[in-house]
């Protein structure tokens, strides 16, 4: 990879960890306030919000990139920025159309959206009713999402990320604007004003990228809505596309939709979801922004070699970062979450006057439990986000649709089996197998095709990463039992401690993956080189 990837890299993993930094304040602000399992407020919220959050990932992140990009970059080598331009245009006058006339039937039918999301919830009309008003508010938030991804993947194309990247930043300050000055009020005027400020945080994500493309000379004017070639080939790519680079998006609501059946197990997922979206979208999601328009350039000047090269090194970085955050998720998740929802979540809550969080003990158990099962599944679900781009660069959104199918079929079935077993902890258990399943497939369907190769480099690199994250797995097992004593020495704060826990736990990784062989020096001079 060239210094300019990496300076890409750069710009969207700050942008990105920044943003999710807040996300986590805002994760943390709203279970104080509105709890989980024992309010029915916290499962009404996030099944409402779990579709058009699923539609942001989609379309900011990941699907609508995946056919818009390719294409667009297409129209630029081959003919130019005005048809680029033109071409968007089109788009953008076909999203409009459709999405309006989406957004007003979900108006119109909400309770069967809501059906649709949390089927379980029906035996519980209170939590039905409340899951109706806040699908209603936030539902127009898909549309202002799905013109962020149209935005973002020409500032994207365009070798501009910032803005893009951060966007994302207006929906967790809205969100947590809303908590705080809604911290005293009763639970349900909490969630409704947290719902107001997921549109508010549409409108402004709208308003940033919109004005950081009409700066790099793409102020898209709207046209008379046509199907014209360009859009047909989008939708013809756009729907496989949809449904392959959402398929663990998919899961989850899928898994939303069974685990609604136990009270409290939306808000138990939900808040385990967003924890390990941190290292998702600060690895995988940064990594397959800049890829996807590296490979499609790479791919249409037929340098496959480079492309195959650019894989390798994509999975080389994302495990020496994402193994050791799978191993903390996995040995800490139940530490983690009393830390956060409980113990930090009180402080913060208290410097407004709130009183002590709704997160209780039991919560903490079944977040905890659900964290360490996605966290199994963490590098399979980073590693999806590198896979299919190699797909998508070649215009090539069936073959990975195919995979992202089977995935969903087993996830699909295999919660169905183990839920009445296992509870809500099957569905976490099901989506983690899904989305190993399906990188599997993605990865043996590359090789055969000789798109992927993966050499002995990387072989030896992974095996010597898993032997650090072991190291750092046991570090943090042996560590857990004196976590009480570094919090008495802490202001009785666990949250601090877990805190002095990761920064001790960084360092040993560090040296752990130095003293194998994980990772050497001398490969920031290549970089910095261009390789």
């Amino acid at each position: 990879m060239s210094r300019r990837i990496f300076k890409s890299l750069a710009t969207v993993s700050g942008m990105t960890m920044f943003s999710r930094v807040l996300g986590f304040v805002r994760q943390i602000l709203i279970a104080g306030v509105i709890g989980a399992g024992g309010n029915p407020v916290a499962d009404a919220f996030w099944a409402a919000f779990r579709l058009p959050n699923m539609f942001r990932r989609l379309f900011a992140e990941g699907a609508f990139h995946a056919a818009f990009i390719p294409l667009f970059q297409g129209k630029r080598v081959d003919e130019g920025d005005a048809a680029a331009k033109k071409f968007a245009e089109e788009v953008l006058v076909a999203l409009i159309f459709i999405l309006t006339l989406l957004t007003a039937l979900v108006e119109l039918a909400a309770p069967l959206f809501v059906y649709l999301i949390a089927a379980g919830f029906e035996s519980d009309p209170e939590k039905f009713a409340l899951t109706t008003l806040y699908t209603r508010i936030m539902f127009p938030y898909l549309m202002m999402m799905s013109l962020v991804g149209l935005m973002s993947g020409m500032l994207n194309s365009l070798d501009r990320f910032a803005a893009s990247a951060g966007a994302p930043l207006a929906l967790n300050v809205c969100l947590i604007t809303a908590i705080v000055l809604f911290a005293n009020a009763e639970t349900e005027i909490t969630g409704q004003a947290a719902a107001w400020a997921v549109f508010a945080g549409g409108l402004v994500q709208l308003a940033i990228v919109t004005y950081g493309a009409a700066r790099q000379g793409y102020f898209l004017k709207l046209r008379m809505p046509k199907l014209t070639p360009g859009v047909k080939r989008l939708l013809a790519l756009g729907l496989p596309g949809f449904i392959s680079a959402g398929a663990v998006q998919i899961n989850l609501i899928v898994g939303t939709n069974i685990a609604s059946r136990e009270p409290g197990a939306v808000s138990w997922l939900m808040n385990a979801d967003q924890l390990y979206q941190l290292p998702l979208a600060v690895i995988g999601i940064t990594l397959a922004v800049v890829l996807l328009p590296m490979l499609s350039k790479r791919v249409k000047e037929g340098d496959e070699e480079g492309a195959a090269r650019a894989i390798n090194r994509s999975l080389e970085v994302s495990a020496l970062l994402c193994f050791p955050a799978a191993a903390a998720f996995i040995v800490m998740g139940a530490p983690i979450c009393e830390a956060l929802f409980r113990g930090l979540a009180t402080d913060a809550l208290s410097l407004f006057g709130a009183r002590e969080s709704k997160f209780t003990e039991h919560d903490v158990a079944m977040t905890g439990a659900a964290l360490a099962l996605f966290g199994w599944g963490l590098p399979a679900f980073v590693w999806h986000k590198i896979f299919s781009p190699a797909f998508f660069a070649r215009e090539d959104t069936k073959t990975p649709m195919r995979f992202a199918l089977i995935s969903i079929a087993a996830n699909t079935v295999l919660a169905l089996v183990l839920f009445p077993r296992f509870g809500f902890l099957s569905v976490a258990f099901a989506t983690a197998f899904a989305a190993w399943l399906q990188v599997a497939l993605l990865a043996i369907e590359l090789y055969r095709r000789r798109q992927f190769q993966p050499g002995g480099r990387l072989a030896a690199r992974l095996f010597r990463i898993v032997a650090a994250s072991g190291a750092l797995a046991a570090f943090l097992y042996f560590s857990l039992p004196h976590l009480d004593a570094a919090s008495a020495m802490l202001w009785n704060r666990q949250w601090l401690a877990i805190v002095l826990l990761a920064g001790v736990g960084f360092v040993f990784y560090v040296f752990a993956a130095l003293l194998v062989g994980a990772a050497r020096p001398s490969d920031y001079k290549t970089i910095t080189r261009g390789s």
